[in-house]
């Protein structure tokens, strides 16, 4: 039989699929938009209202962008580069292809705590962190694992601040997210296996991108984490004290999303919408590290680390504290639809 699009209805299951999909889909309905699910697994969708029709997959991949664009964000080194000859502030570094080559800048590299991350993978997969001091092991082994990713690995200065996303679409900042990592919060009684397991019966939180806020783990990441912090799972944080359990902020790894859209000065805001013009790209989503909102940003207080040409949608709309923003209905306008 020869494949057939099916035509969505709000009675229909949904729960397999991503969260940022099934929340599009509802705008849809509300809007009198009509959805069909052309490949269910990979969340692939055709919509169409009156003489206007766009293909979208995960909610953000659309035809809006071209697929240079996509390969521009996708790669972070000419991501990098591109925004630098914009005026954007980027992260110093180098590229990569083995450990003897970053052994050559291990000179320069040694003089700040930095970041080994390989050049085209998301969602936090392969980035490791290295406070100063380091020594030129210690490098040479996240190189290696980095290169198990992919076959470049960029190795940059590790900006010291606080982690935002700015999901622009057509070049204007439509909200802005403070990315923490995973942690939990101590009580005074609980350890931190307990807390954990506390933390993830919050029913916003599940696996596979299709909840809210993704469950926190306690893989060999987590636990090396730890015992860096002189921490076991069965130590008992004091009431208030914070515990991390990841230094990387991605909400696909455990992290907390709170919104702080109203929070955010324009002057950041406009950094971002510059990086999206750079990029040439309608809907991304600009990662930011700030040292201090309070503080204009110079160079010093600021980086744009990364972009993204897929950004989640849930974040913004369900995010773990702060309030919801509507920014499926700024996609759906970016794309024709009336609402």
């Amino acid at each position: 039989m020869p494949p057939l699009a099916i035509r969505v209805e709000p009675s229909d299951q949904l729960d397999d699929l991503e969260l940022s999909t099934r929340i599009l889909i509802e705008r849809c309905f509300a809007a009198g938009i009509t959805v069909e699910l052309l490949d269910r697994t990979n969340n692939f969708l055709r919509l169409s209202q009156g003489d206007v029709t766009h293909y979208v997959r995960q909610a953000t991949k659309t035809g809006l962008d071209s697929y240079m664009t996509f390969l521009v964000m996708e790669n972070k080194q000419v991501c990098k580069l591109v925004l630098h000859e914009a005026g954007v502030r980027v992260p110093t570094g180098v590229q990569v292809a083995s450990a003897g080559e970053a052994m050559q800048y291990y000179h320069l590299l040694s003089a700040y705590s930095v970041v080994v991350k390989p050049t085209t993978t998301n969602f936090g997969i392969g980035i490791h962190f290295l406070p100063y001091p380091f020594s030129e092991g210690a490098l040479v082994e996240l190189v290696h694992k980095g290169l198990q990713h992919d076959s470049t690995v960029l190795i940059e200065e590790l900006l010291p601040g606080d982690e935002y996303r700015f999901l622009v679409v057509d070049y204007r900042v439509e909200a802005v997210c403070q990315r923490i990592p995973a942690n939990v919060v101590g009580d005074g009684e609980s350890s931190i296996a307990e807390l954990v397991a506390k933390k993830n019966d919050d029913r916003r939180r599940g696996v596979g991108h299709k909840s809210a806020l993704e469950k926190i783990q306690l893989g060999e990441v987590e636990l090396k984490i730890l015992q860096e912090d002189g921490l076991r799972l069965s130590s008992v944080p004091a009431e208030g004290k914070q515990i991390f359990l990841r230094r990387n902020s991605n909400i696909s790894t455990g992290g907390d999303s709170v919104d702080r859209t109203d929070d955010v000065p324009t002057a950041y805001k406009e950094i971002a919408e510059s990086a999206a013009r750079a990029a040439k790209s309608r809907i991304t989503a600009v990662d930011m590290i700030i040292r201090d909102l309070n503080e204009p940003p110079r160079a010093n207080n600021h980086g744009v680390i990364e972009m993204n040409f897929n950004p989640v949608l849930y974040i913004h709309e369900q995010p773990f504290l702060g309030k919801g923003r509507p920014v499926t209905d700024a996609i759906l306008r970016a794309l024709g639809f009336e609402l």
